[in-house]
């Protein structure tokens, strides 16, 4: 049997992956429109809209591209020419999404909130009774720059008292963190294959509410290969996507599907928040801060405060780790100094106390700690 060197990535996704998922790639060359081929990609659409809703009223349109290709798709395909959209931006997600609408041209209204605090939602309301003519809002679910949850549930009954599709870009909270979209009222929801789910980048995919999908037919392509609509009827007809998938990728996909079913969603976040609370104990008691909230928190990606010393470097540091099996992340903030720690992927709490005890050896080197 073939030994694969583990490394436990303390990024947020891709993620460390079983050995399982990996060696479900070496497969036998397959031509992407054989039927068997196709009979996989229904697998993993199927089961992947299972995880957040009814198969018979929601969809999965599949895309080989990362995480933000499958965001670019729904937002360059669902909002009409005269559609009008209002984005969060609490985040370097947030702000992504706001990237994306200008460079399509989309009438868009941004609703600028702290990346730290939870969002207010009587401000927001106050913004969309204010606002005339809007069709779509857009959010982040998790934001991945701090760990940072977001309320979906308060915002998806918003957009339904004031009769908006809701957007929700679920890329670090999908297969952890439960959502269950029709009672959260999420017209779209955007994921991809290499996080939580634990498969190997390459494949997004967009879970999306078929009567909301099928209105959007109608709507002039703004582009070609992430056209939402065009993705999904063409599946539907033919059992292939328009264009080449990540053949292989699919095979670690579907494997990792496998086993998020055997896990369970729940017991996944348990897995993971036990290795979050390992981490904040550890940190706690060597002195180091963290920026979000216990309350507020994901429970996924945890962003600390840099221990004030001259002799600290990231980059050393991130070396330092990366020698000895732990790969860790910059911070993404603005206006804190940062650096970011993520408990997903086949990790669990033993790993982050190893982790925790090259931390203190690395402190005490450069002198923030006592030995």
């Amino acid at each position: 049997e073939m030994q694969i060197k583990r490394n436990v990535l303390l990024n947020p996704g891709p993620a460390t992956t079983t050995d399982s998922v990996k060696l479900a790639q070496v497969v036998t060359d397959i031509c992407p429109r054989e039927k068997e081929f196709g009979d996989l990609m229904e697998y993993c659409a199927t089961e992947i809209t299972k995880f957040v809703g009814d198969p018979k009223e929601y969809a999965t349109v599949l895309f080989g591209g990362s995480g933000t290709a499958t965001v670019e798709a729904i937002l360059s395909s669902v909002v009409p020419e005269n559609g009008r959209i209002l984005i969060i931006d609490n985040g370097a997600y947030g702000k992504r999404m706001c990237q994306i609408t200008k460079i399509y041209k989309l009438d868009t209204v941004v609703f600028e909130s702290s990346s730290i605090e939870p969002i207010d939602l009587k401000a927001l309301e106050e913004v969309i009774k204010g606002e005339k003519g809007l069709t779509h809002l857009a959010m982040i679910h998790h934001e991945t720059t701090t760990g940072l949850l977001n309320d979906i549930s308060a915002v998806g009954k918003l957009c339904a008292n004031y009769d908006i599709s809701f957007i929700v870009d679920s890329m670090s909270g999908f297969a952890a963190i439960p959502v269950d979209m029709k009672t959260m009222n999420i017209d779209y929801l955007a994921a991809s294959s290499n996080k939580n789910i634990q498969g190997m980048a390459g494949i997004g995919f967009a879970i999306c509410n078929k009567k909301a999908l099928l209105a959007t037919e109608s709507i002039p392509m703004r582009n070609l290969y992430l056209n939402l609509y065009a993705q999904y009827a063409y599946f539907e007809k033919t059992h292939q996507t328009r264009f080449t998938p990540p053949v292989q990728t699919f095979y670690a996909l579907k494997q990792a599907i496998i086993e998020t079913k055997e896990e369970t969603i729940v017991k996944r976040y348990d897995r993971y928040a036990k290795s979050w609370e390992t981490l904040l104990s550890g940190i706690e008691e060597m002195g180091l801060e963290y920026l979000i909230d216990r309350e507020h928190h994901s429970k996924i990606i945890t962003s600390i405060i840099e221990p004030k010393n001259d002799k600290y470097d990231f980059d050393e540091m991130h070396d330092y780790f990366f020698e000895r099996g732990f790969t860790i992340y910059p911070g993404k903030v603005n206006n804190y100094d940062t650096f970011r720690i993520s408990n997903i992927g086949q990790i669990d709490y033993k790993d982050m106390e190893d982790f925790l005890k090259v931390l203190k050896e690395y402190l005490v080197q450069i002198g923030f700690l006592e030995d």
